[in-house]
């Protein structure tokens, strides 16, 4: 099978630093934690290393290393060293570079994470080429293509969120979208007339409360919950003073276009709606290292499953395999399983929860 992801290509720069030299204020109510870095301190870390990343690379990684698939990362590098390491990652994981467009007047995307505490990381992102990315890199388009994945898109690059899910769409792929929280907030709008062209929507809880606003008028109402349901299930989402079920949102969202539609609550597990129902599954245990990555591993593992046609509980377990072994790294592609392992692993899961129809 054959596969296109569609994102950012960077270089990350991570930085461990142990939690009794950095101090952590959490507000309860937010939801929300902060590191306090002291000005004029220097402050010493346990490591720092630099790895390849980006949501094109990540999820092109991860589908290679599951088998089976043929895959191109299409994304902008500039013509600089960074660049250069970009390529040898892909190259070195059987990854195709016919859709990498080099640009020489940007520079190579760079993160630089600061992980401690709860290893949630804090990400300074320089797009560089990130930013440029464009319908034209797609060449001839998605012809003999099985799934087109698309990852967060920021600047200009975003602007080209329609025409690629559209394109994809037309040549007969699977559509796979997983927009960022500032695609959300800034061009909300241009995501959602882009899901009509889009077969799974990928997002996480801050992420989904963040599209609440739009929804919440025209969303259908909600019927009973069970009281022993996760607590997501039973809270909804809430944002700016608006609140939307979490079956209201997935309805809403269906409608909309997509056949699936995935919400992921970090250890509190995840939310697949679909033809089938909607459906609920813990994390699988891990030893948090790092969290850069996991929300690639899990999506392009559901999305690759889906395509594969694997029944939606076992894609889910099988997406929360992949993420628990990438967050039990440091960085965002060494903890990519393959697909033997990928599987052995998930059937050792307590099985999903189901909750009726959509």
């Amino acid at each position: 099978m054959k596969a296109v992801t569609i994102g950012s290509a960077t270089i990350d720069v991570i930085t461990i630093v142990d939690p009794e030299l950095i101090e952590q204020m959490t507000l309860v109510n937010e939801h929300k934690s902060f590191l306090w870095l002291e000005a004029g301190r220097k402050i010493p870390a346990r490591s720092i290393v630099s790895h390849v990343g980006g949501g094109a690379c990540n999820t092109a990684v991860s589908l290679a290393r599951r088998g089976g698939w043929e895959v191109s990362a299409l994304s902008r590098t500039g013509h600089d060293l960074n660049g250069a390491a970009v390529r040898e990652h892909l190259e070195a994981e059987g990854v195709g570079l016919d859709r990498l467009r080099d640009v020489p007047e940007e520079a190579t995307g760079v993160s630089s994470i600061i992980a401690s505490h709860d290893r949630n990381a804090t990400i300074f992102v320089h797009r560089g080429a990130n930013a440029t990315i464009a319908i034209e890199d797609a060449g001839e388009g998605f012809a003999g293509v099985d799934l087109v994945h698309i990852a967060p898109l920021s600047n200009s690059s975003a602007e080209a969120l329609p025409d690629f899910a559209r394109a994809a769409k037309a040549a007969g792929a699977f559509v796979s979208l997983n927009p960022g929280i500032r695609q959300l907030t800034a061009r909300g709008a241009m995501v959602l007339r882009a899901l009509e062209d889009v077969d799974l929507l990928s997002v996480n809880r801050v992420e989904a409360e963040a599209l609440a606003p739009a929804l919440s008028l025209d969303a259908p109402s909600s019927g009973p919950v069970p009281r022993d349901a996760p607590e997501l299930l039973k809270r909804g989402l809430s944002f700016g003073g608006f609140h939307l079920g979490l079956v209201p949102f997935m309805k809403a969202m269906m409608a909309r276009g997509p056949r699936y539609v995935v919400v992921t609550d970090g250890g509190q597990g995840a939310y697949l709606g679909c033809p089938e129902g909607l459906v609920w599954r813990a994390p699988a245990p891990a030893e948090v290292a790092g969290t850069a990555g996991a929300g690639d591993a899990f999506t392009s593992t559901l999305a690759a499953a889906l395509v594969e046609k694997i029944p939606p509980d076992a894609a889910l377990a099988q997406a929360a395999v992949n993420a628990a072994s990438v967050i039990a790294v440091v960085d965002t592609t060494e903890g990519l399983l393959d697909r033997a392992t990928i599987e052995a692993r998930a059937a050792g899961l307590p099985p999903a929860r189901w909750f009726g129809g959509l």
